[in-house]
């Protein structure tokens, strides 16, 4: 079989070109991408070229055992209807699976997420529920306010599941029509230079390097710093001197790839995507859905992903 595919070629160029796609086997199931997401994380460092090319796409996914060498194929967020039964899927199901931009995918059955019921757009956006899940466990926190900086589509999904456990959410961000979004998805939402001080908890969102050292100053005495963003090769200055050791505040990150053990006698990944499918059909994901390109166009795709133009804030190709 052959599909169409994104490849990243150079720093910010990627192309469509036809690839090799392997005979279904055993309990492989073969699907016909709908859609599938771009992240503004992770995907919008890989079209910068901000990652070190010796990295591994992700150790965690079967499909992604490359490198960030150019030329790679990457992204984590396909959905479409299934070509063939087998191993308890049914021909016409819509399912998720996690694997690079492709119109046509081969992968075991065991792989694939059964989202039936979910608009297949909105569906591609189940990495990032399940991320802004991982962050709320993260943050394990029971005083408000919790601020978090940076209302991109992980931002505002954390905020509205932690909302859901009771804590006072408030959201920095600098972008008007985002923070118009905010509202409507039920999280109240200021500039960043109206943000609440000295508050047990600040999540960083943004994936700006430069915001967190500004961000510590919202924090209170033994205060926390969730840091959601990945910064790829991007460089880091933090003023860690006489305010941050006398404040006794503390720095730690949030990822998805892995639950941290203190979760692990609660939380499997099983039980973690299955609650991340529940929440899909609780959140107002439509506001957040903006921007939907052709395959074809994925050039465009990633420059608007990459300068939240026009206001974009989860980007999708479409394979029709």
């Amino acid at each position: 079989m052959r599909a169409r595919a994104v490849e990243f070629v150079a720093p910010r160029s990627v192309r469509v070109t036809d690839v090799d796609v392997a005979d279904p086997r055993n309990d492989d199931v073969v699907v016909r991408t709908l859609f599938s997401g771009i992240s503004s994380g992770t995907e919008t460092l890989a079209f910068n070229g901000d990652i070190d090319p010796d990295l591994e796409l992700d150790e965690s996914i079967d499909s992604l055992k490359d490198t960030f060498t150019f030329p790679f194929r990457y992204g984590y967020s396909c959905v479409g209807v299934v070509e063939s039964a087998v191993a308890g899927l049914q021909e016409g199901q819509l399912v998720f699976c996690l694997h690079p931009h492709q119109s046509v995918l081969v992968r075991p059955a065991p792989e694939m997420v059964v989202v039936d019921g979910i608009d297949p757009r909105l569906a591609t956006m189940l990495p990032l529920v399940e991320t802004g899940l991982q962050i709320a466990l993260d943050a394990a926190v029971d005083r408000s306010p919790v601020v978090i900086i940076g209302l991109g589509a992980v931002g505002m999904i954390a905020g509205a599941v932690l909302a859901q456990t009771g804590v006072e959410v408030v959201g920095a961000e600098p972008l008007r029509s985002r923070r118009r979004v905010a509202q409507d998805f039920g999280i109240e939402a200021v500039a960043p230079e109206d943000a609440p001080s000295d508050v047990p908890l600040i999540i960083e969102c943004t994936g700006n390097p430069r915001v967190l050292a500004r961000a510590l100053d919202l924090l209170e005495h033994e205060g926390t710093a969730l840091v959601a963003s990945w910064y790829g090769e991007k460089e880091v200055a933090l003023p860690l001197g006489r305010a941050f050791h006398r404040r006794r505040l503390t720095i730690t990150s949030t990822q998805v790839s892995s639950i941290p053990q203190a979760l692990q006698d609660k939380w499997t990944f099983e039980k973690r995507t299955a609650r991340a499918v529940e929440l899909m059909t609780q959140l107002p994901l439509h506001l957040l859905a903006t921007h939907t390109f052709p395959l074809e166009e994925a050039q465009r795709a990633f420059e608007a992903a990459d300068s939240a133009a026009d206001g974009l804030i989860h980007a999708a190709l479409s394979y029709a």
